[in-house]
């Protein structure tokens, strides 16, 4: 009896640590660069130089300051050299201290003294006459603007005088150039002023979206992070809290404006949303005002970290006479986690006018909240060749649209749209019906928010005979209006649907990476098809958390169907040739994994593809947030004798790519991949307990990892001669080569 308890105790465990989890994620994938944007930037970064850059001069605007994010509102800087309308000036690193005209080209100076030496032949003895100092203005130039700092220092060279009857002339020793402290040199700044007065804000730190407010009161926010405007953390690996996203907004004239014009600033704010709650005690959302009279700012306004509310409202008066003039600034910045996507607050509606009071608070906007995602049922996309075969019944029967009366009174409600285009040419129009928008009532109730569907399942459907026969994109915008005086552009929303060569249930975007915790875990994802095909390939969109994964493997699988859960496995990869996790860059962008041998695998019109990962880790998938498939998403820790759902809401950032005349394409971009040969051979094999590497083709940063069956690395190193696996115990393993992080080919050894 014992004994069956104790099976039974550990049977009963195991879930508690094998599960199904999320994570937060270290980068944007909506904002990272590819490596070689990465490269270009930190290139860049190593030229200790402002030479040949572009300073912007920006303009000034005017009240009203009025923003709600619903349109891109940022300034672009593209100015290129070459253009007729750049101004330029060219700065010197060293003037003259009188005149500050630039010293002559070949200056060169040190900090170490030096001095002339003239030898006495009369005393027998060399007299030393060091020289006096040279003062200068000096600035290094890698900064704009320059900051001119006086300062001296000496000439690089001494001056040994040897008359002493040998007959050497006088002579002039020269320091080595690492003893230069001081180098004339000069870099060209050049300038283009801008004029665009309806971009409000100069910079991008902080992150303009349409996903991670919960229920904002219009569509669009700007979430703040630990993310610079590359997606890239500001300290990697960082467990200090610093400042990290500034968003700056263009200077404003206040000087034709009185305290007696009663400015008000507001504003909304959310702490966490869909992203990650940042801590009540450590971290904070400011807000500073800058006086270009006493040239400083001033923090107006604070709040700390905490878990989702609804937005809530700042109202803060302008007062102080020191801002009431040309160049009057604000800016918020959030403190938390430089280390990732971490620790969000979000602000929406940020409004500086004349004219306002204490009391006024409201917000009196009709808008959109959310963007319509898709038009058709179930998907974001699907097969082009699917619905051309199939077009009837596949539009949607619950277009969500949310809407929200930002009025303080009961508003009319009338009928929204959404019209549909190809290429530019209205296609189709659907109606959506004003009381179904206003939750059935007859009238939008005051500040409130209407989530409504609406069935789009007759009338128009998008026509199969347009495109081509592999592809087709059509453009949609949908509107939503209100009678009483609001702000227009959030009345509409714009979205693109896809139909290309796979099936796809997310909206392109990751907020949480999601994944089974457990050796030998499976993860599947339920697709329901237009029609039976086969599958080449299984698109991924792995994610960047706390804990990198990209070296750990899986086996990419495709399940049929048996009662809505996974049942006979169609196909999986051999064990001896895994995959592995690779992060990509960019917004919707999937690394496609295919089949082993560009094999192509039939399925029904239900199947199920995903993956057993070998080890315990969770590998980190994307997950979309915003639309909720988690009843698609089926994880066991059993070897599928259990499946159970996703205990997280989302869509999973997976997509089977059926075969289609895209395949070409496809097949392109994996040749591309495979430039560089990646081939080894190890020998002896088997092998007693040493073992040697050759490789075909070598490359940096390559290391190697066995494995055994279990998935668990047993040894990792990085040379080619002599390796000792004697200590291995008898039977098969595998053996990986890994260049630069990413594993490339995997082999066989057995172990005698």
């Amino acid at each position: 009896m014992k004994q069956i308890f104790l099976v039974f105790f550990t049977l009963s465990m195991f879930p508690l640590w094998a599960q199904d989890g999320v994570s937060r994620i270290t980068v944007n994938p909506d904002l990272f660069k590819t490596q070689k944007e990465v490269s270009a930037i930190k290139d860049k970064s190593l030229v200790n130089s402002f030479d040949s850059t572009v300073v912007y001069l920006t303009d000034t605007l005017t009240l009203p300051f009025f923003d709600e994010f619903s349109r891109d509102n940022f300034q672009e800087y593209n100015a290129t050299l070459g253009d007729p309308t750049l101004g330029e000036k060219l700065y010197y690193r060293m003037l003259d201290e009188n005149t500050s005209l630039p010293l002559d080209p070949d200056t060169k100076l040190t900090n170490t003294k030096t001095f002339k030496s003239i030898y006495d032949p009369i005393l027998d003895t060399t007299i030393y006459y060091y020289f006096d100092s040279i003062r200068f203005l000096y600035d290094d130039l890698s900064k704009y603007a320059p900051d001119y700092i006086l300062n001296y220092a000496y000439p690089p060279f001494y001056v040994l005088d040897t008359l002493d009857g040998s007959g050497d002339p006088a002579d002039t020793i020269w320091l080595n150039a690492s003893k230069w402290d001081f180098v004339q040199d000069s870099a060209r700044i050049f300038f283009d002023t801008i004029h665009a007065p309806t971009k409000l804000w100069l910079n991008r730190q902080a992150y303009h979206n349409y996903r991670f407010a919960v229920k904002p009161w219009s569509l669009g926010v700007v979430t703040f992070d630990g993310l610079d405007e590359n997606g890239y953390p500001y300290n990697f690996n960082s467990s200090i809290n610093a400042n990290a996203d500034t968003l700056l907004a263009k200077p404003l004239d206040l000087s034709v404006n009185t305290k007696a014009d009663s400015i008000y600033f507001s504003f909304l704010y959310q702490k966490e949303g869909f992203g990650d709650i940042p801590e009540s005690n450590t971290d904070s959302l400011f807000l500073d005002f800058y006086s270009p009279i006493a040239d400083k700012w001033k923090r107006v306004w604070r709040t700390n970290g905490g878990a989702t509310t609804d937005f809530k409202v700042a109202h803060i008066p302008v007062v102080n006479d020191n801002y009431f003039a040309k160049g009057f600034q604000f800016r918020f910045i959030n403190y938390g986690s430089q280390a990732g996507l971490l620790d969000h607050f979000h602000i929406d509606y940020v409004h500086l006018r004349a004219t306002s009071g204490y009391q006024d608070t409201l917000f009196k906007d009709f808008a959109i909240v959310y963007p319509i995602n898709s038009l058709l049922k179930d998907y974001t996309s699907v097969p082009w060749k699917h619905y051309q075969n199939n077009p009837s019944g596949k539009m949607s029967d619950a277009v969500e649209m949310t809407v929200r009366n930002g009025s303080e009174l009961t508003e009319n409600n009338q009928n929204g749209a959404v019209n549909v285009y190809y290429e530019g040419s209205l296609e189709g129009s659907f109606v959506m019906n004003a009381s179904t928008l206003s939750g059935g009532n007859i009238n939008y109730a005051p500040r409130t928010t209407y989530a409504s569907f609406h069935d789009f399942s007759t009338g128009y459907s998008f026509n199969p005979t347009l495109g081509n026969d592999t592809m087709a994109y059509f453009d949609y915008e949908g509107i939503a209006t209100a009678q009483f005086p609001n702000n227009p552009v959030n009345d509409t929303t714009f979205g693109r649907q896809v139909f290309e060569n796979y099936y796809a249930y997310d909206d392109g975007t990751a907020e949480k990476a999601y994944g089974v915790t457990g050796e030998q875990g499976l993860l599947a994802y339920k697709f329901e098809a237009y029609q039976p095909d086969s599958l080449i390939a299984v698109r991924i969109h792995f994610v960047p958390t706390v804990v990198d994964v990209s070296n750990h493997l899986f086996l990419l699988t495709v399940w049929d169907n048996k009662n809505g859960k996974p049942g006979n496995v169609l196909y999986q990869d051999q064990f001896f040739y895994p995959n592995q996790p690779i992060y990509t860059h960019g917004q919707n962008e999937f690394k496609t994994y295919f089949f082993k041998d560009t094999m192509k695998v039939g399925v029904g019109e239900t199947f199920f593809v995903g993956m057993r990962q070998l080890e315990e880790e969770r590998l980190n998938i994307g997950l979309d947030v915003n639309i909720d498939n988690s009843d698609k998403i089926f994880w066991s820790i059993d070897g599928g004798g259990n499946w159970y759902n996703s205990n997280y809401a989302g869509s999973l950032m997976i997509r089977p790519v059926v075969t289609s005349n895209m395949d070409i394409y496809l097949g392109i971009e994996e040749n591309e991949q495979k430039i560089v040969s990646t081939d080894f051979v190890v020998y002896p094999n088997p092998s007693r307990g040493m073992i040697h590497i050759r490789m075909e083709q070598e490359s940096l940063g390559t290391s190697f990892e066995i494995r055994d069956l279990n998935g668990r690395i047993v040894k990792s190193f990085t040379e080619t001669e002599n390796v000792d696996i004697s200590f291995l115990q008898k039977g098969i393993y595998l053996i990986s080569r890994i260049d630069n992080h990413q594993l490339v080919q995997t082999k066989k050894i057995v172990v005698q």
